[in-house]
C-alpha cells in the first residue's frame, strides 16, 4: 500500500506554475518624472521668443560658422594623430629598461599634465615673443639656417601643437595602462620563438591592449573637440566657439548663436560616438558580449564558440562539468 500510495503521489500531473510578474512601481514613477521634465523642458525651448529660432536656422547654415565647423574638426584631427603617435611613444619609454627614456617620459607626463591647458596654449601663441627668430646649425657655433618664428610657426601651427602635446600626456598613461593589461606571458613567448620587440609589440601586443585603449581614447577625442575652444589663447580666431560669439556680439544676440554652436557640437559628437562605438566592437571581438549565448556558468561565449556548437560537432555546452 505504500508503494501504490508512493507511485500514486509521484505520478502525479504537476500544476502549471502560474508565474506573475514582480511589481517595479519605481519604473512607472521614474519614467513618469523624466516625461513630465521633458515636456517641461520642450515646452520652454518652443514658447521662450529670447531663443530666437529664426536666427539660430538662418546662422546655422551660416558660411562663417560652417569654416569655423571646418577648423574645429581640423584642430581634432591634427592634434590627436600627433597626440596619439607621442602618447605611444611616451608609454612605451615608461616600459623600457633604460632609466633614462623613463625618467623623460616621466618628466613629460609630470610637466604637461601639471599645467593648464589655457596657459600651455597661451606660451604657444608668444613663442614668437620669447624666440624672435629659430634657426639650426653647431651649439655655441655658426648657424646654418635661420628663419622668423611668426612667419613658420603661425597660429594654427600653434594651435595644433599646443593640443597635442597637452593631449599626449593624457594618451600616454591611457596607453601604459592598456600595454600593461595584456599577460606578459605571451610576450615572453614571442621571445623564445625569436620574434622582435617592435613585432611583438605591433602583432601581440598592441592589438590585444587595444580593447582596454579604444574606450578612453574616444571619449579624450571627444574632449579635444571641446578643448578647441581654448585656442583663443594664442590667439586663434577661425575655429567654431569664436566664430559665433563673433556674429553673437556683432548682432547683439549672443543666445541665438551660442545654440548654433551647441547644435553643431552635439552633432559632430553624436558620429564621434558612433565610430567609438563601432572601434570598440570591432576591437572587441572574441571577449564578453551581453547579447551572445552563454555557457553553463554565465560566461558569454564568443562567435567562434558560437560557430562550433552550430555545427553541432560537440556537446551543447563545451564548458559543462560533472561532479564525480
Amino acid at each position: 500500500m505504500a508503494t501504490d500510495h508512493t507511485r500514486g503521489v509521484t505520478g502525479a500531473t504537476p500544476e502549471l506554475i502560474r508565474a506573475r510578474p514582480v511589481p517595479r512601481p519605481g519604473r512607472l514613477v521614474s519614467a513618469v518624472v523624466v516625461a513630465v521634465l521633458t515636456a517641461m523642458a520642450i515646452n520652454s525651448l518652443v514658447t521662450n521668443p529670447n531663443f530666437r529660432w529664426d536666427v539660430v536656422w538662418l546662422y546655422l547654415r551660416d558660411v562663417t560658422v560652417v569654416r569655423g565647423v571646418g577648423w574645429t574638426l581640423l584642430l581634432t584631427v591634427a592634434s590627436m594623430a600627433i597626440a596619439i603617435v607621442l602618447a605611444l611613444a611616451l608609454a612605451i619609454m615608461r616600459r623600457s629598461d633604460n632609466p633614462v627614456m623613463r625618467w623623460v617620459s616621466w618628466f613629460y607626463i609630470w610637466f604637461f599634465r601639471g599645467t593648464p591647458i589655457f596657459t600651455q596654449l597661451t606660451f604657444w601663441g608668444l613663442l614668437g615673443v620669447l624666440y624672435p627668430r629659430l634657426s639650426l646649425g653647431v651649439p655655441f657655433g655658426p648657424e646654418l639656417v635661420a628663419f622668423d618664428t611668426n612667419d613658420v610657426f603661425n597660429a594654427a601651427y600653434a594651435a595644433i601643437v599646443g593640443l597635442a602635446l597637452n593631449e599626449a600626456a593624457y594618451l600616454a598613461e591611457i596607453f601604459r595602462s592598456g600595454l600593461g593589461g595584456v599577460d606578459a606571458g605571451q610576450a615572453e613567448a614571442a621571445r623564445a620563438l625569436g620574434m622582435k620587440e617592435s613585432t611583438i609589440l605591433r602583432r601581440i601586443v598592441l592589438p590585444q591592449a587595444m580593447r582596454v585603449i579604444v574606450p578612453p581614447t574616444g571619449n579624450e577625442t571627444i574632449s579635444m573637440l571641446k578643448t578647441t575652444s581654448l585656442v583663443l589663447a594664442i590667439p586663434f580666431t577661425l575655429e567654431l566657439t569664436f566664430a559665433t560669439n563673433a556674429v553673437g556680439n556683432r548682432l547683439f544676440l549672443p543666445i541665438p548663436l551660442l545654440m548654433v554652436a551647441a547644435i553643431w557640437y552635439l552633432a559632430i559628437t553624436s558620429v564621434l560616438m558612433v565610430g567609438q562605438h563601432y572601434l570598440e566592437r570591432y576591437y572587441g571581438r572574441g571577449f564578453q558580449s551581453a547579447g551572445a549565448p552563454r555557457g553553463s556558468r554565465g560566461r558569454a561565449l564568443g562567435r567562434k564558440q558560437q560557430a562550433i556548437l552550430a555545427a553541432g560537432t560537440t556537446k551543447d555546452d563545451p564548458f559543462l562539468e560533472y561532479t564525480p
